[in-house]
């Protein structure tokens, strides 16, 4: 059964997903990723645009499906050794949250961001990608 996920990240690090075909979750966790299955979905939610700054982004800036189970680790600095899984991505047109704002089921996700790492409904995914 296809399960649909938000992740949340800053959109110059979903950037870096996005253009190397992989996804992580929870500052390189491993355990969100392996709740995750191959066909799964994943849209990445920006509440900032850079990692670190103040300027706000608050959009969902990225959608893909997980084309494997295999949950990998990735040196991406000295001591920094996340955990990754692959996805394929597609293109979308940004969802600003003046526009998320509006869908049903909203006010339940949004209250589970902090965790950074969310599962939504079929009919929520359906509705985000269909706005």
């Amino acid at each position: 059964m296809t399960r649909y996920w938000l992740g949340v990240a800053s959109k110059d690090h979903v950037q870096r997903g996005v253009d190397g075909g992989f996804c992580q979750l929870c500052h390189g966790k491993a355990a969100p990723l392996r709740r995750m299955q191959a066909g799964d979905w994943i849209v990445y939610y920006a509440p900032k645009e850079q990692f670190g700054q103040d300027q706000a982004c608050q959009q969902i800036v990225a959608c893909g499906q997980l084309v494997s189970d295999q949950v990998y680790q990735y040196q991406m600095a000295p001591g920094f050794v996340p955990y990754r899984r692959d996805v394929s991505f597609i293109t979308i047109q940004a969802v600003p949250l003046t526009i998320l704002r509006q869908l049903p089921g909203w006010q339940q996700v949004a209250r589970r961001l902090r965790f950074g790492h969310v599962e939504l409904s079929a009919d929520f995914f359906a509705a985000l990608c269909n706005v």
